[in-house]
């Protein structure tokens, strides 16, 4: 069994229009390839909620804010297809790039708020470029639900805020962060590591959970967030680009932490910039 593979947007819509006449909800999970266990969880989430679920591939440039990157990010569409397969998934939507973006393009949604500081103040245009291509993928496939993980917790905040702001009528699901066993997020940036950055890696979680629970315990926020940064960089990483604690509802920086929050951290290990991010419950009364 195989999934069908679907370029354009003329394509894509007549057979979301069959759908609905059937009267089939349909969801979209949006990825760029290099398929994972954490993008399979959100397409088994997507089916279980809906009969018709749509698996964009597409390796945005507008979101890469170094070429280098962009070069190197792996493309494995075929592998991707043979990942999907099994689980039933109805459509992979893998338009090029002058489909998504043609010849004279020139629009580009942008989210004030969520969209800065965090990955926004390291990755100049980063959020520019997903909000727009997600508001593209939304608007081409007409779905009801789309599915995001959590790990990308700032992104998920940036594609509420511009479904909310633009009426889209869809409904944004977030699904838990899936690690490796050890505790690493994973990411189609992992394969990146070398054996001795692989073994260090689930160091980063390590320190986010250890450091939660010392903030729900009602150490100092400031003095509790230095010593995880440090610990960090002992760890073997070699530079902590941020470590920071907001609120989970609007990411609004936090002084006290009185209401539920988010500790997110982005961190390279050598040439690989990791991000993760876990759940801090303010202190019990």
């Amino acid at each position: 069994m195989s999934v069908p593979i679907v370029r354009t947007v003329r394509e894509l819509r007549a057979a979301v229009a069959e759908w609905r006449r059937e009267g089939s909800r349909v969801a979209v999970v949006p990825t760029m390839g290099a398929l994972h266990e954490g993008h399979l969880s959100l397409v088994r989430a997507a089916l279980g909620r809906t009969e018709r679920v749509i698996v964009t591939l597409f390796v945005n440039p507008k979101q890469f804010n170094n070429a280098a990157d962009l070069a190197a990010y792996p493309r494995t569409e075929h592998e991707d297809a043979a990942k999907l397969a099994p689980l039933g998934v109805q459509m992979l939507y893998a338009p090029d790039a002058s489909e998504i973006y043609p010849e004279g393009f020139s629009t580009t949604v942008s989210v004030s708020g969520v969209s800065e500081g965090l990955c926004g103040a390291f990755r100049p245009g980063h959020f520019d470029g997903v909000a727009t291509v997600v508001t593209k993928l939304f608007l081409q496939t007409g779905a009801d639900f789309a599915f995001f993980g959590e790990k990308d917790f700032q992104q998920l905040h940036v594609v509420r805020r511009l479904a909310r702001d633009l009426d889209i009528p869809i409904v944004i699901v977030a699904c838990p962060t899936v690690r490796e066993e050890d505790g690493l997020a994973l990411s189609s940036r992992n394969v990146r590591l070398s054996p001795e950055e692989r073994r260090a890696a689930p160091e980063l979680a390590r320190i986010l959970f250890a450091t939660a629970g010392r903030l729900t315990g009602g150490t100092p926020i400031g003095e509790t967030l230095a010593q995880a940064r440090r610990a960090i960089l002992a760890a073997g990483f070699t530079e902590v680009e941020y470590l920071e604690l907001r609120a989970e509802k609007d990411l609004a920086s936090m002084e006290a932490l009185d209401r539920p929050a988010r500790l997110l951290a982005a961190a390279w290990l050598g040439a690989t910039r990791l991000i993760d991010n876990v759940a801090v419950a303010p202190p019990r009364d």
